[in-house]
């Protein structure tokens, strides 16, 4: 695998398959493709979306290996295969159809390249709730997915910050974690029907506005001066596409959860030759359903390239 971030004024590439993301997605994707002798590009913008977290959990044969690691793992295995090439930076724009796809890159002084296909998994942002105290506590105490960081909690004392009603699968999904209490935030009410399965499941309720975030750990500190010290706190993100997906005129579904790419069971994007997965096309994700996704995408983009669909 060659490095193609310092080939200046080099001429555009012809690629079977240009992947934007490479990350667990992205390579397993590039992985598939490579295995099939195709010749591929990745371009990395180095933002994955677990770069806060210090480890990673319930990925089999990688749990509590950092993401650092992880990831290492994946580029020096995708090292190994000639037929692909590694571009660190950002992609500006893709313009094209199937067969004939341009990627402009924001590096101004790099050529744009060609694809045939386009597999988009650059992955999403995650838009926090504003609290004084969250970003910097964010991966390390403050969490979205209680599968990747509850188990590290030792059945200690959880939190769930409400932004609005979703936070009641959270609230009700955590008690096998340790002892949840629910801080409604003002951000709703339980209906009756729910109080009773929260009581059922033996999640506290703390009414009342969450002023901000504290302490070398985490404590709740709410508005009317209450504090509750916690080992962590779980919220609700809304998460956005790359917006090279809403540019190339991709349909999107809405979640609760926020935005994602809409693909079929191939992975196939609304616009043809354009494939999506990880995060980016998945209301619901983590290491291990990227990697399964970016496998599923590399083979169907593969069999879109043989069978001319």
């Amino acid at each position: 695998m060659s490095d193609r971030h310092s080939m200046e004024g080099e001429q555009a590439m012809i690629y079977d398959v240009a992947i934007v993301g490479g990350s667990y997605a992205g390579m397993a994707a590039g992985l598939q493709l490579a295995q099939a002798r195709r010749k591929v590009v990745i371009l990395d913008a180095g933002q994955p979306r677990n770069r806060f977290a210090s480890h990673s959990r319930g990925f089999l044969t990688q749990d509590g290996k950092t993401p650092h690691d992880i990831a290492g793992a994946g580029y020096a295995e995708l090292a190994q295969y000639p037929s692909v090439d590694w571009y660190k930076g950002e992609v500006e724009t893709i313009v094209g159809e199937v067969d004939d796809f341009t990627l402009t890159l924001a590096d101004s002084t790099a050529a744009p390249l060609h694809a045939r296909r386009v597999i988009l998994a650059a992955g999403v942002g995650d838009e926090l709730p504003s609290l004084s105290g969250l970003d910097e506590r964010w991966g390390t105490y403050v969490f979205h997915c209680p599968y990747c960081h509850g188990f590290d909690l030792n059945r200690g004392r959880i939190g769930v910050l409400a932004t609005s009603e979703a936070a009641m699968h959270l609230a009700l999904l955590l008690p096998d974690w340790g002892q949840t209490t629910l801080f409604l935030n003002d951000a709703f009410e339980p209906d009756k029907e729910q109080l009773e399965k929260l009581a059922k499941r033996g999640t506290h309720i703390e009414r009342g506005a969450v002023e901000r975030l504290t302490g070398n750990g985490v404590e709740v500190v709410m508005a009317d001066g209450r504090v509750f010290p916690l080992d962590g706190l779980f919220v609700v993100t809304q998460t956005a596409p790359n917006a090279l997906a809403i540019r190339l005129g991709c349909k999107l579904d809405v979640t609760p959860l926020g935005r994602v790419i809409k693909t079929n069971d191939a992975k196939a994007t609304s616009v043809p030759g354009v494939f999506a997965c990880g995060d980016i096309a998945r209301p619901v994700g983590n290491l291990s359903l990227a990697v399964s996704d970016g496998v599923l995408a590399g083979q169907a983009t593969h069999h879109s390239l043989v069978f001319d669909l």
